[in-house]
Formats: structure tokens, C-alpha cells, sequence
């Protein structure tokens, strides 16, 4: 349970490489924050050179800073848990380096969690910055491992979770490094605290997902098809939802298709249709695997409309 009489400290984690401009507009919105408690911003870099930050303004009361190197499996799981290792705050908060956090965003958490302490992990709305335009997705108020078993819930970012460091260290595990090319690491950690506990949702937009950018897992197909088809081993409860499989055979059959391995698109397609015949996805792969459309043409026009693939 949460403690009443001072504010909890706060550890928060960036795992970063290659994007220096948006890196320091993400610190400056966390240092910013008017949460009351102490703030330790971990910066971990990975596979790339240590940046000191100097030009940075660090309040003297209550935040601190430090960049470090990514010491374990280079990719994002090794740096969050790099920085989750680093850290002796009683929470744990993640920040992708290309994201912003509203000034109240720890606050609202907190005021929230108090409300419902038996939650394991409190995520806020975001706000999609995309095209030119902003679109707000706010996530449920409640959230379970079955839900999560049958949607990924994208409304329930990385970038606002907020966890107690004892449910991380204790129960929930660490960021998989497993997960090949990290790719659905943020996933495969929520349906693990989900198991041991609900998840709580702000119905605020409090994160500022930009989308309008270039992510490190564009194109890299072999990377999304191999890291789904982990989580799907993985977590045999996915075999129990027939919604829950095709989203991720969908995927798979997607990735594949862009691959241009085109025999195992239809495959896993096939199987997806099987489970859900109302899977977009599926005839996404089917498409590109018959070359009637290329697969970086679908991808654009999903991120388009605000959501991913």
C-alpha cells in the first residue's frame, strides 16, 4: 500500500539511442512535473555513446538526473532494466524517448492510486500527436489479464506506466530480454502484472505520443514476426481466445507478408481467419502476399489514422 505520510520517490526510466532533439523535450516534461515528491530520471543509452545532458536545467530541489550505459542485453528491454537496477525509488515509471509527459501526470497517478491501492500499475490516457493533428485515447478504468488476453489495450501506453518497485522486483519480474528484438516487451509486461493484480486507468490524456516520426521497429519485420510469435508461446491463454489469437496471427501474417515470405503470410493468415474472420490484418497479409499492395503503403495509412499495426 501506498505511503500516506510523505510523498512516495519516484525512479524514472528512459531507455534511449539516436534521438537527441526529442530525448531532452521528454526530460524537461518529466523534471517539470508538479509532483511534490523526489524525481530520479534514469537515462540509459543504448548502443550509442553516453550524453551528458549539460545544457539541461536540473531543478536543485527534489530531481535528479544521471545517464548511464546500457549494461545488459542491448535493445529497450536491457535498458529499461538497466535503469530499473539503478534505481531505489519506491516507484517505477517508464518514458519512451520520443514522448512527453503533461506537468500533472505523476500527480494525477498518484492521487488516483490512492484511491484504489490494490492496483498493480496505473496508466494514464495519451494524446497522439500524428499528421498534424492530435488524437486523445483514454484507457479503461479497469483492466484485467483477460482483457489483455484479448486486446492489447494500445490505449494503455508504456510511456504512462507507473508501477511500486517492490510489485516489480518481487512479482511482476523484469522487462523480458528475451523477446526477440524487444519488439511487444511493453506488452508482455503488462499481461504479467496483470496477472498478479488489476490495472488502473486515468481517463486522462496526461502522455504525448509522437507518431509522426519514424519508429525503430518500422520495417523491421523479422524482428515484430519473431517477437510475436514468442509472446504467443509464451502466454498459452492466447490458445483460449479466439479474439486474442487472431489479432496476433493477423500481425504475424502481416509482418510476414512484408517479409516476402509469402507462403507462411497465407499461412498464418489462414489460421487467423479461422479464429476471427472479422481480422483486418488477415487480408492486409493476404494483399501484400499477392502483391495487389505494398506493405509500406497499409503501414502509412494506419499511422495515419492513430493507431499502430
Amino acid at each position: 500500500m501506498l505511503k500516506e505520510s510523505a510523498p512516495e520517490s519516484v525512479d524514472v526510466i528512459i531507455a534511449t539511442r539516436g534521438r537527441p532533439e526529442l530525448l531532452r523535450a521528454a526530460v524537461r516534461s518529466i523534471i517539470c512535473q508538479d509532483y511534490g515528491g523526489e524525481i530520479t530520471l534514469t537515462i540509459v543509452f543504448d548502443q550509442t555513446a553516453v550524453d551528458p545532458l549539460e545544457d539541461i536545467d536540473i531543478p536543485a530541489v527534489r530531481r535528479h538526473v544521471r545517464t548511464v550505459p546500457n549494461t545488459r542485453t542491448p535493445g529497450l528491454a536491457g535498458g529499461r532494466n538497466t535503469g530499473i537496477q539503478a534505481g531505489t525509488g519506491d516507484l517505477i515509471a517508464f518514458c519512451d524517448d520520443d514522448d512527453e509527459w503533461l506537468p500533472g501526470k505523476l500527480r494525477r497517478q498518484i492521487e488516483a492510486w490512492t484511491g484504489d491501492p490494490e492496483a498493480v500499475l496505473v496508466a494514464t490516457g495519451i494524446r497522439i500527436a500524428t499528421a498534424g493533428r492530435m488524437v486523445d485515447r483514454l484507457p479503461p478504468e479497469r483492466t484485467e489479464f483477460a482483457d489483455l488476453i484479448r486486446s492489447r489495450t494500445t490505449e494503455i501506453h508504456p510511456s504512462s506506466f507507473l508501477m511500486r518497485r517492490c510489485d516489480v522486483v518481487e512479482r511482476i519480474g523484469l522487462v523480458d530480454e528475451e523477446l526477440p528484438a524487444s519488439y511487444g516487451e511493453d506488452y508482455d509486461f503488462l499481461l504479467r502484472a496483470a496477472r498478479v493484480g488489476h490495472i488502473l486507468g486515468v481517463g486522462e490524456p496526461l502522455v504525448i505520443v509522437h507518431w509522426n516520426r519514424t519508429s525503430f521497429f518500422a520495417g523491421k519485420w523479422r524482428g515484430i514476426a519473431d517477437g510475436l510469435t514468442y509472446l504467443l508461446s509464451k502466454h498459452p491463454e492466447f490458445a483460449q481466445s479466439a479474439q486474442g489469437s487472431a489479432r496476433i496471427e493477423g500481425q504475424i501474417a502481416f509482418a510476414l507478408a512484408a517479409l516476402g515470405e509469402h507462403g507462411e503470410a497465407f499461412r498464418w493468415a489462414r489460421s487467423t481467419l479461422r479464429h476471427d474472420r472479422s481480422q483486418l490484418r488477415a487480408y492486409a497479409a493476404m494483399a501484400i502476399a499477392a502483391r495487389l499492395v505494398p506493405a509500406g503503403a497499409l503501414v502509412s495509412a494506419v499511422n495515419r489514422s492513430g493507431r499502430g499495426l
